[in-house]
């Protein structure tokens, strides 16, 4: 049985990671320090026996006993919300847990699979985007702290590559969705079905013309499984072409759920990407692999996810409480 190790396990697409791998035959060991992830995100994984959780924090010294194969780096804040409150450690597990984990894959003699983003592109002037745009960054403003983590991900993993001779695969992920999603993460989905939920208006930053390309979390599953057992060990986007702006997707959300809110339209926070669109057709050629699961089809799973939730839940504080990570 082959053995893959996934960081940052409890979050959104950790969690979805652990459940692909272990329904492919892998033992899966998940890893995660819950600064971001949520232990109810894995709930459903214990007592499996293919399954073991390691609760730790990759910008630490990271040792795996026994054998192991692929390594997914998926640790990470990946929310606005999240990483402007704690701009240090995203800073640091893009690059002290990067390194960590290169070296564990080194030792271990392991292929590792990295989760970039992109964000990598900044505030894109070409579009969409292809995998050999460098991007446009502002690297001293405050959303630069992910942005520039993630880069310098990158430059390390191909640096590993080209140096130690490792087997390295970088996936771009682009805006993705479904359920676990955190409710109250500040991302746009998230938000507008909390407030629809929450009989709130629905709020748009900037006046809604900018656009964003959004992925059913089964796609991306499928697009970052296909990646890592590939041969290629360049960046791939990964990501669903269908973009719409922000406006017309708040009169999606209206449709969709039924409520009678309007939407109201606040200022655009500093660096937002005014268009997101990922060109996919190097995952095509390379992975045979494009989206499958259709926005409205999605978009009603994730929907429908969210009003399971308990009121407790669709009513807590707007922001995860990170007090005892900010001197870290």
């Amino acid at each position: 049985m082959k053995r893959v190790l996934i960081t940052g396990a409890a979050g959104f697409l950790g969690s979805h990671l652990c459940d692909r791998f272990i329904k492919e035959g892998y033992y899966v060991t998940g890893m995660d320090n819950f600064i971001t992830g949520d232990k109810k995100n894995l709930s459903h994984l214990e007592g499996n026996p293919n399954f073991e959780f390691i609760e730790h924090d990759v910008t630490e010294f990271v040792d795996i006993e026994g054998n192991l194969d692929y390594i997914l780096h998926f640790a990470s804040p990946a929310s606005p919300i999240d990483y402007l409150k704690i701009p240090i450690q995203t800073l640091k597990v893009g690059s002290l847990g990067t390194h960590n984990l290169l070296g564990l894959a080194k030792a271990k003699k392991a292929r590792i699979l990295i989760a970039s983003t992109s964000e990598v592109y900044g505030d894109p002037l070409v579009h969409p985007q292809t995998e050999d745009y460098y991007g446009n960054v502002n690297t001293i403003g405050p959303r630069g702290v992910y942005d520039e983590a993630k880069r310098f991900q990158e430059s390390i993993t191909m640096a590993y590559h080209r140096f130690h001779g490792l087997e390295t695969r970088i996936v771009r992920i682009f805006n993705t969705y479904g359920p676990r999603m955190r409710l109250n993460d500040g991302r746009v989905i998230p938000a507008f079905m909390g407030q629809a939920l929450r009989g709130e208006d629905l709020t748009i930053f900037g006046d809604g013309s900018q656009t964003r390309s959004f992925c059913y979390v089964d796609d991306q599953i499928e697009g970052i499984y296909r990646l890592l057992l590939s041969d290629y060990s360049l960046p791939v986007n990964i990501g669903n072409p269908n973009e719409i702006t922000i406006k017309d997707f708040a009169e999606e959300i209206i449709k969709l759920t039924g409520t009678t809110q309007k939407v109201i339209y606040k200022d655009l926070p500093v660096n937002d990407p005014m268009q997101r669109q990922p060109d996919i057709t190097l995952a095509k050629k390379l992975l045979d692999w494009e989206p499958k699961v259709g926005r409205s089809e999605g978009m009603k799973i994730t929907f429908d996810f969210f009003k399971s939730l308990t009121e407790e839940e669709l009513y807590k504080s707007e922001h995860k409480d990170f007090s005892g990570y900010i001197n870290k």
